[in-house]
């Protein structure tokens, strides 16, 4: 699979960058990558191991593979992160876009950041003749969930998995 879209312009707000990730970008991802697993209790015992991480980041940079990532930047600092992949579906002809991942740094949340990060994928979502972006929360994540009211429908899907 290639990838889909290319980048476009960066989306400027209130001095706000949000851009592709590039190679040297790893330093200041990864902080944010394992803030986004802590809130999700993958710490310590039940932290992701190194090669998941290092394989994460390396599907960013490779062209057939359908994962990318984004960064919100502010004057200079990375302080937030989004991940999507797009895919195939069933009940629709063009792809659908995953949202997988959103992170802002915890002091700088409630400033339109992952609201920016999040409106950055639709227009990308939007380039790859995608006509859908969907994503999936904790029902605890309150202060997430009160965004996410405001950017896009909750559909009622429950969620379901099972580890192999």
């Amino acid at each position: 699979m290639l990838k889909f879209a290319a980048m476009s312009k960066n989306h400027t707000a209130s001095g706000l960058v949000v851009r592709e990730i590039q190679s040297n970008d790893f330093d200041s991802w990864l902080p944010l990558w394992n803030g986004y697993n802590a809130f999700y209790g993958r710490t310590g015992a039940t932290a992701l191991p190194a090669e998941i991480t290092q394989a994460t980041w390396t599907r960013f940079f490779n062209p057939i593979e359908p994962v990318f990532a984004m960064l919100a930047q502010d004057d200079g600092e990375i302080v937030g992160l989004v991940h999507y992949i797009f895919h195939r579906s069933t009940t629709r002809l063009g792809p659908v876009c995953y949202l997988q991942d959103l992170f802002t740094t915890p002091s700088r949340r409630k400033l339109g950041i992952g609201s920016a990060l999040i409106n950055s994928v639709y227009q990308q979502a939007a380039l790859a003749g995608s006509n859908r972006v969907y994503w999936q929360t904790q029902a605890t994540n309150e202060a997430g969930r009160a965004l996410y009211d405001k950017l896009a429908q909750h559909s009622g899907f429950i969620v379901y998995s099972h580890e192999l």
